[in-house]
């Protein structure tokens, strides 16, 4: 019963932490609500905090302060900013209010053992509360309007977006986007060249990444999830934390040279034994490399012009141990070609800087371009 005022609110809490072992404020009694400078939650019985909590799967804390401590929820993918869908909340043990400021690193093999960073906190105004439904209103600096979690089954429940989503312009994550498609062509005129922007041509498979509550899910072009396939994208969706996006880009392997190898990546194709996946993506790693951004936190990308896209996914900056994002050029087509064969690479691909995302469409506004090889002979006859 989360209603219930009683002794003993933080023995569950206590149990599971050793201060010894854990950065974790782990108050020996019941303590009274109170703090001393604005990075503390002062517990006036109306504060509410979320923590981006990387445990051993992504979760966002969501702890509501209420007779003394903080009633708390792990969601797996974040409070919903749309009110058309609900998330999963599962209720864990009452926290103290001092962990409403805590960050850090909980040590690995202790109970939830992970980076906490401090989300997002404010005030709130209860409109409900009682076992089965909390209705509260959330002012945040991130997040800020109606939310209603309820009960489904035990420790189990879902919350709510009562509210119209933050922008009267907010579109959902879509399903599918399938990918735009480049012609075989030629370098644009030298007169033109200036207009057009260039991107290395990868030898590998296309795929298009959705990442939504630190999740990636990834399709081909041929509408085929390929997620559980590429493990390497896991640890996108993590880094990416509460950031809402679709991603276009190439998954490619390197060889000892590091040039992209599309021999070495087949052997990754394909396979779906869970063991035979893991041990591959130590023996193949795979690299996701991305050029295009098509959705941003509630805003469809499509309609902006290729430069503007470019600009959107520098400025979000993807780059890990799986995952980059390979620099474009403005202009100069026949140095970037120039370049791209000295580096063993198959082409350029040429984009329009004022091209749209044309989805499943292939474009001339899109020219892939390929290096064409030539060697000497001398014919004796």
């Amino acid at each position: 019963m989360i209603m219930s005022v009683v002794a003993g609110k933080l023995d569950t809490y206590r149990r599971k932490r050793d201060p010894k072992r854990t950065p974790e404020p782990v108050p020996a009694t019941d303590p009274v609500p109170r703090g001393n400078n604005d990075t503390v939650v002062r517990g006036d019985g109306n504060t509410f905090v979320i923590q981006e909590h990387h445990a051993r799967a992504l979760h966002w804390d969501f702890r509501l302060e209420r007779d003394g401590v903080l009633v708390s929820w792990a969601v797996p993918k974040g409070l919903p900013l749309d009110p058309k869908t609900n998330h999963l909340a599962v209720q864990t043990e009452d926290h103290p209010i001092d962990y409403g400021s805590f960050e850090g690193e909980i040590p690995a093999g202790e109970y939830g053992g992970g980076k906490v960073i401090l989300w997002d906190r404010g005030t709130y105004e209860t409109e409900k509360w009682t076992e089965r439904e909390v209705m509260v209103v959330l002012h945040g600096s991130r997040v800020s309007g109606r939310y209603v979690l309820f009960r489904t089954k035990d420790k189990n429940w879902m919350v709510h977006r009562m509210d119209p989503p933050p922008r009267p312009d907010w579109q959902p994550l879509p399903e599918l986007i399938r990918p735009m498609l480049a012609i075989p062509g030629t370098l644009p005129p030298p007169d033109a060249d200036s207009a057009w922007g260039y991107e290395m041509k990868w030898d590998g498979v296309r795929a298009v990444v959705y990442v939504d509550g630190g999740r990636a899910r990834a399709m081909t072009r041929n509408d085929r999830d390929v997620t559980g396939s590429y493990p390497e994208l896991r640890a996108l969706g993590e880094a990416m934390g509460a950031t809402q996006a679709v991603l276009d880009g190439e998954l490619v392997t390197f060889d000892t040279e590091g040039r992209p190898s599309f021999g070495r990546l087949q052997q990754r194709m394909h396979v779906t034994g869970a063991s035979q996946i893991r041990r591959l993506a130590a023996e193949v790693p795979v690299v996701y490399l991305i050029f295009d951004l098509l959705h941003l936190d509630g805003r469809s990308l499509l309609e902006l012009p290729y430069a503007q896209r470019r600009e959107f996914l520098d400025g979000l900056g993807p780059a890990g141990p799986s995952w980059q994002t390979p620099p474009y050029f403005a202009g100069g087509g026949a140095d970037v070609l120039g370049a791209s064969l000295e580096q063993g690479l198959e082409g350029v691909v040429a984009k329009r800087l004022d091209s749209v995302y044309l989805p499943g469409r292939r474009s001339d506004a899109w020219r892939k371009v390929k290096n064409v090889r030539t060697q000497e002979v001398v014919i004796v006859g």
